[in-house]
């Protein structure tokens, strides 16, 4: 035996056609729950938006630190239902 082998070698990465099928409605299902979640929970765009602008505005040197900060702060909750409400009071308008 020369310790060659007969069987096809195959490449990492590649996946079969029924792989990828698999992985595509993987995809597509998750984008669905994700959306349904998002949806269902409006304050996460809230929160997510607020973040983005104080970083933006401040600009902190230690993003993890202000991070920390940003999201332990006691005022957090109650500003995050405040302005939902204030949200849902100019809709009804």
């Amino acid at each position: 035996m020369t310790g060659k082998s007969n069987a096809v070698k195959l490449e990492h990465g590649v996946l079969s056609a029924e792989q990828q099928e698999n992985l595509r409605l993987f995809k597509i299902k998750t984008r669905i729950d994700n959306e349904n979640y998002l949806r269902s929970h409006p304050e996460v765009e809230l929160l997510v938006g607020d973040f983005l602008r104080n970083v933006l505005l401040k600009r902190p040197g230690d993003i993890r630190e202000f991070a920390a900060e940003h999201f332990t702060d006691p005022k957090l909750q109650s500003d995050t239902v405040s302005t939902m409400d204030k949200t849902d009071d100019m809709i009804k308008e």
